[in-house]
């Protein structure tokens, strides 16, 4: 059904806020100086050329041999950082074929990550994703260290609302329950009555059993949703600013240019895209649907980079632009994780009370059965 109301900051008389948490870069201070590790030769020699030719195989499809010399000494050095650091690292899907493939030790999308990040083990857990990912691996792991390679990895829809909206809303719709996307702070997720990732938010919001629900930030994504289900969706003017530049004009487009290409899009992209699109889902639905359906060309409607390490993987699938590039992802690079590594920067601190409170939103999503 269409969506039963949006809203937004102008309606609370109060403009958007910044995200939360996400400082300047700083100077190494003296504090990680102290436990900093030594910095590791970065030279491509003969040595790092052996080390590393088993990764390439899995990129070299879309690194080229001009690149690998450049990106492999960063690559060997993080490998062999991880184990002296007793540390993980987790990637999403928009990061780079490098990181994804090369240096990431569990891939995958929001829930996923999610999920996983409770399963593990290491003390140190390096987030090569944004801020709200690397806030709901603390928020999940309150013991352990979690480091993101760049505080300013940012993400426009987790900063289009904070936990004060949240409050106003449910001053406006008492009782009303209230879904928030993962791609929300921690101050966020600690006002909500449950968390959804794109894979499973119509599942999150049918198991409320409401007539009524408040689901934000990404109005987009609540569109998609209420199109899915009987259940009245209040949304939130959130949007992500890679999949709302996606235009339906472009995918006719592509359509026209070759009508046998496949056309795949993120539900965070307008109702428009989506009519067009032959196929709506998740980053891992997307994945998964490339994997089994094996289409010879297809366009998919979300970051660049997922492309690329679809591609990495089957190289027999010709990927078709348009795409966009995500800022804030392209923030995390092989040298600021190695930097993350070798001072234990830059970790991520949240305040035990709100935690506390996020962690239940969080983790009611991650118990919630088929």
């Amino acid at each position: 059904m269409p969506i039963a109301g949006i809203y937004g900051p102008d309606n609370f008389g109060s403009p958007a806020r910044a995200h939360p948490g996400q400082p300047a870069l700083h100077r190494i201070s003296a504090a990680e100086r102290a436990r900093a590790l030594p910095m590791p030769s970065l030279e491509w020699t003969p040595e790092v050329e052996r080390a590393t030719a088993h990764l390439y195989e899995r990129v070299k499809n879309v690194i080229s041999p001009v690149e690998w010399p450049l990106m492999a000494p960063y690559v060997k050095a993080i490998n062999q950082l991880k184990k002296e650091r007793d540390a993980v690292i987790l990637a999403h899907n928009y990061q780079t074929p490098e990181i994804f493939h090369c240096v990431a030790d569990i891939g995958g999308d929001s829930l996923q990550l999610a999920v996983e990040a409770t399963k593990v083990k290491s003390g140190i857990i390096v987030q090569c994703g944004v801020h709200f990912m690397a806030e709901t691996s603390k928020i999940l792991n309150p013991h352990k260290t979690v480091l993101i390679p760049d505080q300013r990895a940012g993400c426009s829809l987790a900063s289009s609302i904070t936990g004060a909206d949240v409050r106003l809303l449910r001053e406006r719709f008492p009782g009303v329950p209230v879904v928030a996307y993962v791609n929300t702070s921690a101050d966020v997720k600690a006002e909500v009555d449950i968390c959804c990732t794109s894979s499973n938010a119509l599942q999150v919001v049918e198991s409320l059993n409401a007539p009524t629900v408040i689901f934000l930030p990404d109005q987009y994504l609540a569109k998609y949703v209420a199109s899915q289900t009987n259940v009245k969706i209040i949304a939130w003017k959130g949007a992500c600013e890679v999949h709302e530049r996606f235009t339906g004009a472009e995918l006719r487009a592509a359509r026209e240019a070759d009508p046998s290409v496949q056309i795949i899009a993120h539900p965070e992209c307008p109702p428009d895209v989506l009519a067009e699109a032959d196929f709506t889902g998740s980053t891992a639905h997307m994945i998964n649907w490339v994997r089994n359906t094996h289409p010879k060309r297809v366009v998919m409607i979300t970051e660049c980079s997922m492309a690329d390490n679809v591609k990495a993987e089957l190289p027999d699938v010709e990927m078709v632009r348009p795409c966009n590039l995500c800022p804030h992802m392209k923030r995390i690079t092989l040298p600021k994780i190695l930097d993350s590594l070798i001072y234990l920067r830059e970790e991520i601190t949240i305040d035990p009370a709100i935690a506390e409170k996020a962690r239940r939103s969080v983790e009611r999503m991650i118990n919630l059965k088929n």
